[in-house]
């Protein structure tokens, strides 16, 4: 009977510690210090993904995974490994292949890079500071890509990007447009969000509103490509989905560096 009480006590003890080093977890996950982990400037093309502080929603509210899941860190760091290996062997760029770097909105080190990357804008959160950075950076020649979010989460990207350029009017993008062939001569744009199944649609914001001027900004709303650059590696996606995705993200690099 002792020893029943004794391993009951532990077994409490155990299950009642589990929370708090899973909170302590996902504080940390938080809260770390993704800088650490950034490779200084050389002059190399390095993937940039941008950080922010994602609005609350069903899986960032509350629950067991409330601080957890981050949004703009979603398919980190397979993803831009992923792609820029496929970029050193397609091009004549030497890219970091390490991953990339991770900076906020509002951080000046991101005007050395001419490529951000943002993830879940569904969920995208912007200061005043980070826009008004972002404005800067997007008209002084940076090139923006949103990923990653289908349906209602629409809004709320709209939303802040009105934040970032308050004129910026959307354009629809079919395959006339000259990203879809500044490498690969895609023939047909991905049709679909790999988990939601909403049909996938492309938009464009140009200098000036002008859709014969420098695109600045690239849209991939109802889909994910991020998603398959991370397990084209794994079997897990369709060979011919993942080379298409890396076609778009070969496709974007390139026009940005070259436009």
């Amino acid at each position: 009977m002792r020893r029943s009480v004794t391993l009951l006590l532990l077994t409490f003890t155990v299950s009642a510690c589990l929370p708090i080093a899973a909170d302590a977890q996902r504080r940390a996950r938080r809260d770390a210090d993704y800088s650490q982990f950034n490779v200084p400037y050389d002059g190399r093309f390095t993937f940039v993904r941008l950080r922010y502080a994602p609005l609350p929603g069903p899986s960032t509210g509350g629950g067991f995974w409330r601080d957890q899941d981050l949004k703009w860190d979603h398919d980190y760091p397979r993803a831009e490994r992923n792609l820029m290996k496929i970029l050193s062997e397609l091009t004549a760029l030497n890219p970091y292949l390490g991953g990339g770097n991770i900076l906020t909105a509002e951080d000046p080190e991101l005007f050395r890079y001419p490529v951000a990357y943002v993830s879940e804008p569904g969920f995208w959160s912007v200061t005043d500071v980070e826009a008004a950075n972002l404005r800067s950076y997007v008209l002084k020649g940076g090139f923006l890509i949103f990923d990653d979010f289908a349906g209602e989460q629409w809004y709320n990207f709209e939303e802040k990007l009105r934040r970032v350029l308050p004129e910026a009017r959307l354009v629809a993008l079919d395959l006339s447009y000259p990203i879809f062939h500044s490498f690969f001569d895609i023939e047909a744009l991905p049709a679909a969000h790999p988990y939601w199944g909403n049909p996938s649609v492309y938009y464009g914001v140009f200098e000036d509103n002008d859709p014969t001027k420098r695109l600045m900004i690239i849209v991939n709303y109802n889909n994910d490509i991020g998603e398959y650059w991370e397990w084209s590696d794994a079997g897990f996606v369709p060979i011919e989905l993942s080379n298409e995705a890396y076609k778009l993200g070969v496709n974007y690099i390139i026009y940005a560096l070259t436009h």
